[in-house]
């Protein structure tokens, strides 16, 4: 660990005040280094939201780093630290997050970490994704999570974030799968026509004029390999086939209350573990 990178820790580790706490960890964070994680994710756990908002932009920052830390997170009881790691999965888009994300969007009972994960399902890194068939199944995990928070989540700024991940979700199908494109504009007519909220349907309306936008536009390859090993792939794979055993032995195909349970499942098992 080289001089500065230490100096930058200690700042942190002995900040009197919430606002050296806030300076020393934007300084930190401002570095990108992958050995900053560990302090990073530590921060996640104090009692201060600012250095916390501070620390996920770090995490962001460093990305694909910083995912594995992030899910040995989640298995602890500090549930504010998990709320705050929830949110730097859902800005980094790593595949290994999408199971977290799905039961967060879905089930969490924080508004603020629901609407990070709906806004995080639609902006995955789908490109790192090695076959298609993998690619099938988690996009249409994240289609039907986002349009069950669309249509049933009570907060306004949760039904807002999902429309930003169909959104994204829809530029990434357009050509692949034009049924759940129609799908996908089928919902956003039914919110621009019926959701109470006139920022919901002003979000609605913009997504719909950048879909229409963009539909006859070429997009550009993200040729960007993919860092994740076969290992990690394998384990993707199976919690997602883990994932729809476990919803179509409770409900029937596309019945949007078995995310619920599922989340339900999860949260019992870390609080037992």
């Amino acid at each position: 660990m080289n001089a500065t990178l230490q100096s930058l820790i200690r700042a942190v580790e002995e900040a009197d005040s919430s606002t050296k706490m806030l300076e020393a960890v934007e300084n930190l964070a401002a570095a990108r280094l992958e050995e900053a994680v560990p302090t990073l994710i530590a921060v996640l756990g104090y009692n201060n939201p600012g250095a916390a908002v501070a620390a996920v932009d770090g995490l962001v920052q460093i990305g694909e780093p910083a995912v594995a830390p992030l899910l040995e997170q989640l298995d602890r009881h500090n549930y504010s630290a998990r709320a705050w790691a929830i949110r730097a999965l859902a800005g980094i888009g790593d595949p290994r997050g999408l199971i977290t994300l799905l039961g967060a969007a879905t089930a969490d009972f924080a508004l603020s970490v629901r609407r990070a994960a709906a806004r995080g399902l639609g902006s995955m890194k789908w490109h790192w994704f090695p076959n298609e068939e993998l690619l099938e199944i988690a996009q249409e995990e994240a289609l039907e999570a986002l349009l069950f928070v669309a249509q049933q989540d009570e907060e306004w700024v949760v039904r807002y974030s999902a429309v930003v991940g169909l959104q994204s979700l829809a530029q990434a199908i357009s050509t692949t799968h034009p049924d759940w494109l129609s799908q996908i504009q089928s919902q956003f007519e039914q919110m621009a026509n019926n959701d109470h909220n006139w920022a919901v349907r002003g979000r609605v309306f913009w997504a719909q004029q950048q879909l229409q936008a963009k539909a006859q536009e070429l997009q550009p390859a993200d040729e960007q390999p993919s860092p994740l090993s076969a290992m990690d792939w394998h384990l993707i794979m199976e919690k997602l086939y883990e994932r729809r055993n476990q919803e179509r032995l409770v409900f029937p195909e596309g019945d949007p209350r078995r995310y619920r349970e599922l989340a339900v499942a999860i949260a019992q098992d870390n609080n037992d573990s």
